[in-house]
């Protein structure tokens, strides 16, 4: 069995934690991966309510932990999600794209531990400082929203700054062979989002799901094109990586053009779901995901394969030379 403090400290079976996608991560997947032994997190969204998180919780509270995730550029102006979010009692808060610093005492006094999303130094020191319980240290391969520096050198710097902080890593990590490499650099385990977003239990259209599963990794781009289309005030940091298409084509690096554009707009609002136009966030491991599989079945092959690797290579590294598969 893996041992690290996700599963020693935590209780989890699986040092595996699923990515808070808003609109994707609803009570239905995070349930599935809770059951299964890891983290299943619900994603909330700027526009969510908190009747929405109240509904849901009541489907998660069933599965004994589950987590919320929530923006802080949208905590401003929406302090209402983190009190609703609290009163739910998860076993974790996700605080992403913003300073964490006001909020980690509030989680804290209500007795719920906290994960701060981080992409520099910068932010892994001010959240570490801040005393969050976890540092998630997502690399610009991630779907969705995210910073610019990559997955592997980013791991590395949060490891440095940690200094006793349990870290988990983001961005690119869809099989065992990467979770075991992520453990053996010294991450408490991994934050996993673009594998599940064709899992089962995921909130997803069907014409989604195909256009998923048909992606390769050299189909995603780093956009501000829906944000801007959506009037949403996503911070300039932090571009969404989606699957490119012929509406990103069309007005990326022209935004301001398309704000101009009433059949830009038009088009957009009327051709949801068709994904020419719409959007699906997703990351370079997308060229990975090939099949719709259940969370739970998802979350046990990443767990007890990872542990299989570690044992395998553990030993064939320290011991002598052997061929590699």
């Amino acid at each position: 069995m893996i041992h690290t403090p996700l599963t020693t400290l935590w209780g989890l079976r699986y040092p595996i934690i699923g990515a808070p996608m808003a609109g994707v991560a609803e009570a239905p997947l995070a349930v599935a991966i809770s059951g299964a032994g890891g983290l299943g997190m619900l994603g909330v969204g700027s526009a969510a309510t908190p009747d929405f998180i109240q509904s849901q919780s009541v489907a998660m509270q069933m599965s004994g932990h589950f987590g919320v995730g929530l923006m802080i550029w949208a905590l401003k102006q929406r302090p209402e999600l983190l009190e609703a979010t609290l009163a739910a009692n998860p076993m974790l808060v996700s605080l992403s794209f913003g300073d964490p610093t006001p909020y980690i005492p509030i989680c804290h006094r209500a007795g719920v531990r906290v994960a701060v999303q981080v992409h520099d130094r910068r932010e892994a020191q001010e959240a570490r400082a801040a005393k969050a319980d976890l540092l998630v240290a997502q690399g610009t391969e991630a779907g969705g929203h995210t910073g610019s520096v990559a997955t592997l050198p980013l791991v590395q710097i949060v490891l440095e700054e940690a200094r006793g902080t349990p870290v988990v890593a983001a961005g690119g990590i869809a099989t065992p062979r990467a979770v075991a490499g992520v453990l053996t650099m010294g991450a408490a385990g991994a934050w996993i989002g673009t594998l599940f977003t064709v899992a089962t239990e995921a909130r997803q259209r069907p014409e989604g799901r195909i256009r998923l599963l048909q992606a390769t990794e050299n189909d995603t781009v780093l956009t501000h094109v829906y944000d801007q289309i959506q009037a949403i005030p996503w911070p300039e940091a932090f571009a969404g990586r989606a699957l490119t298409n012929a509406f990103i084509t069309e007005w990326q690096g022209r935004e301001a053009l398309m704000m101009k554009s009433s059949n830009a707009s038009h088009t957009f609002r009327q051709r949801r779901g068709d994904y020419t136009i719409d959007y699906l966030y997703a990351g370079h491991a997308i060229g990975l995901v090939n099949q719709e599989r259940s969370a739970a079945d998802l979350v046990r092959w990443l767990g007890d394969e990872a542990e299989t690797h570690l044992r395998r290579r553990t030993h064939s590294l320290l011991s002598g030379p052997t061929s590699f598969e």
